[in-house]
């Protein structure tokens, strides 16, 4: 019996650990469950101001999105097709949130370029990425860019794609993670999901 409680307690122990660590590939990761809080973390907003991630979310609903930087055509196009569909999102009653390691100046060129005006955030540290557990260490063919775009906080984690929908309370709604970072949810699929969650 005794065994079979040390043992419990360590798979315990492990899981609520696992939000804090850089998994070793992405297919790994151990993403918080719908349900689940978004922790209270510091992140900067992109003119460099430090901002409590729950003060951004209890606005109103959010659609939280992580992505791995400006520097990549997937996420690129993943957040140009968000700010297609962010008047229709508005009028759901939804805020769009974007993180990403990217440095605060880095957002800037991104928001310019892609024509975003949803909030986007820098999490150069990784301190939000890693306690929603979507970490996992960057491949070596992307290690310098990284480093580059997160002006040298970030050396070597990548978040996976993911966007989660969330309540002004933090909470999980709902939630689209994929380890291929080439798939992203569709804004048609988005859509319906956010009408559903009304």
């Amino acid at each position: 019996m005794k065994k079979l409680l040390f043992t419990f307690l360590v798979i315990l122990t492990s899981v609520a650990n696992a939000q804090n660590v850089i998994a070793k590939s992405a297919s790994e990761i151990a993403p918080l469950i719908i349900g689940k809080k978004i922790p209270n973390l510091t992140v900067k907003l992109s003119d460099n101001t430090d901002v409590n991630i729950s003060d951004l979310l209890k606005k109103k609903k959010t659609v939280l999105v992580f992505y791995r930087g400006g520097w990549c055509p997937y996420c690129n196009m993943h957040l140009q097709a968000l700010a297609e569909a962010e008047k229709e999102i508005l009028d759901l009653g939804y805020q769009i949130i974007a993180v990403s390691p990217d440095s605060p100046e880095n957002l800037k060129v991104t928001e310019e370029e892609d024509k975003i005006k949803y909030t986007l955030v820098s999490d150069s540290k990784g301190e939000l990425i890693k306690a929603v557990g979507i970490a996992f260490e960057a491949p070596d063919n992307r290690k310098s860019v990284i480093y580059i775009q997160s002006n040298g906080v970030n050396s070597n984690f990548l978040p996976v794609p993911s966007v989660f929908v969330v309540n002004r309370d933090s909470a999980i709604l709902f939630e689209y993670v994929s380890p291929d970072y080439k798939h992203r949810i569709r804004t048609e699929l988005l859509i319906p999901v956010l009408k559903n969650l009304k």
